[in-house]
């Protein structure tokens, strides 16, 4: 080939290379175009692990619901979810709403390690990294209200009377900061705080004419009911934080007193209703409950009483009302072990521990209260620990039965193997499995070094072993360097003595007797705590 037409067939070459591998603007959104939209339901994008990055990528806010198959609880979430979608549709195209079933979605699960069911997220601008959890959110307006807050501006700036009046009687609670100026700590956690309450309108004001004619003079929070001040919070810098305030703050969206009405429970939540929904929505973890009738002759009495000690805790504990003639009531009862003879009755439960306290004293006065209630919070008050008697032919069967006043000499000896099957016997889970049990009990009757067990554990408080559901079954093996064992096998006969012999220890420690009828070790002293996790 001649050399003059050599550099043009290259030039030629190159040119046809580049073009190939270069896509133009037009292109671009023509190849964009072409992959297929996201499908929706009900105005939510249905978005699953190979779509959720593009989405996050085409959205500046993805309010994100993750779910399972649901309940009707959870169906009534998403119909308010899904509510909120289609009127923010128009309003706000820039926040789009999804929502992911982690069923068949486990990856998406554990990267954003969701837990309960269901779990709302935020996620800003395309990241998935720290995307912002929107709690205790249930309705329609409290979701628009709740992403507006956390895509624009969380609290109206008031310049005058007439604009405080008129956010006072938009709603019928309404929280207005009334400041001496506009920057300061306390500014700062007021304005974050409104952020994580969508249930109400908050306004902030500097203005002098304002903070005069609702006779303002230091930084204070007002809380407005029905266009009427019911509650005054004086914020002083670096004195006030943003959880204790809106746990403060959340308190008003309830009554003074909650009264707990059942509705349906699982043999998984027995503690499980339409009201302790709302309750659990508020963020606070004490919640003290007045078992008693509410058609006696001292209800008015006893109530009013209580109601005047929940003025002085509020935002500390939420204080509840569980009527006693109510029979839907009887799942909560059996938790806190409450019989006809003990009503009134008043009990703490810490929902972080789980752990259950009894008012000392019999009388439901303010006085009585309000020292039950402060001792709680001082860390003085005792756990309440409760057992049935222990029955006289506990062990002539098969399966022994344990009480709490006799599980600790029992399981925690070094001479013999103990399996104990904790079960409710409003289980219905539990009902099916105890002839199952009964029947390892008798193949093992004859066995000297291992004993089967059973324990009710809706009559007893059990020291030291977690229970995450009913039925739950630990082995406590013999030896002085026994390690509690949870059963994590099947359902089956074989399953559970396969289990045993591969668990059990038959090797006494010297100076060891029989811990049914000789000396027993003393676990008086052993510290545990309380883990019943049935909320």
């Amino acid at each position: 080939m001649k050399t003059h037409l050599l550099f043009p067939l290259l030039l030629l070459f190159l040119t046809g290379f580049l073009a190939a591998d270069t896509i133009s603007p037009n292109e671009a959104k023509l190849k964009k175009d072409k992959l297929p939209k996201i499908k929706k339901e009900n105005s939510v994008l249905l978005l699953k692990k190979s779509n959720f990055d593009r989405a996050l990528k085409e959205t500046e806010y993805l309010l994100v619901k993750f779910y399972v198959s649901l309940s009707q609880s959870s169906q009534n979430f998403s119909e308010e979810f899904a509510e909120a979608a289609r009127q923010l549709k128009k309003e706000a195209p820039r926040i789009q709403f999804g929502k992911i079933d982690v069923t068949h979605q486990p990856d998406l699960r554990k990267e954003f390690n969701i837990q309960a069911f269901p779990t709302v997220k935020l996620f800003v601008n395309g990241s998935r990294e720290d995307p912002i959890d929107c709690k205790g959110v249930r309705q329609a307006s409290a979701f628009i209200t709740w992403v507006k807050r956390r895509t624009g501006p969380s609290t109206v700036l008031i310049n005058s009377t007439a604009q405080a009046e008129a956010l006072i009687k938009a709603d019928d609670l309404a929280v207005i900061g009334f400041f001496r100026e506009l920057h300061n700590d306390s500014v700062e956690v007021f304005y974050e705080m409104a952020r994580d309450v969508p249930e109400m309108p908050f306004g902030m004001t500097a203005s002098e004419d304002v903070c005069a004619d609702y006779s303002i003079q230091k930084n204070t929070l007002v809380v407005f009911k029905k266009g009427k001040p019911v509650h005054n919070e004086v914020l002083e810098d670096g004195r006030q934080n943003k959880l204790g305030l809106t746990r403060l703050i959340k308190t008003f969206t309830l009554d003074l007193v909650t009264e707990y009405n059942i509705e349906s429970g699982t043999d998984v939540e027995p503690f499980v209703s339409q009201t302790s929904v709302k309750i659990f929505d508020v963020p606070v973890e004490n919640h003290i409950l007045l078992f008693t009738p509410t058609n006696s002759e001292t209800f008015s009495a006893i109530y009013e009483n209580y109601k005047s000690a929940a003025a002085e805790f509020r935002g500390q504990i939420l204080f509840v009302l569980v009527d006693t003639n109510e029979g839907r009531n009887g799942r909560i009862f059996e938790y806190f072990r409450i019989r006809d003879i003990d009503v009134p009755a008043v009990r703490i439960l810490n929902l972080t521990s789980d752990a259950k306290y009894k008012m000392p004293a019999d009388e439901v006065t303010v006085e009585n209260l309000r020292e039950f209630c402060q001792s709680y919070l001082n860390g003085k008050a005792k756990v309440h620990l409760s057992s049935e008697e222990i029955p006289e032919d506990w062990d002539k069967m098969p399966i022994k039965v344990l009480v709490g006043k006799n599980f600790n000499s029992i399981v925690f000896n070094k001479s013999r193997t103990v399996f104990v099957m904790f079960y409710a016997p409003w289980s219905h889970d539990c009902r099916k499995l105890l002839p199952i049990w009964d029947k390892l009990g008798e193949q093992y009757n004859s066995r000297e070094d291992v004993i089967i067990a059973k324990i009710d554990v809706t009559a007893n408080d059990i020291l030291s072993v977690g229970l995450a559901r009913y039925p739950f079954f630990t082995l406590f093996p013999a030896g002085s360097d026994y390690q509690e064992v949870a059963y994590a096998g099947d359902y089956t006969l074989e399953a559970f003595s396969e289990f045993l012999e591969e668990r059990s220890k038959t090797k006494a420690e010297p100076g060891e007797k029989d811990p049914l009828g000789g000396i027993k070790e003393d676990h008086s002293q052993k510290e545990t705590v309380i883990t019943e996790k049935e909320l």
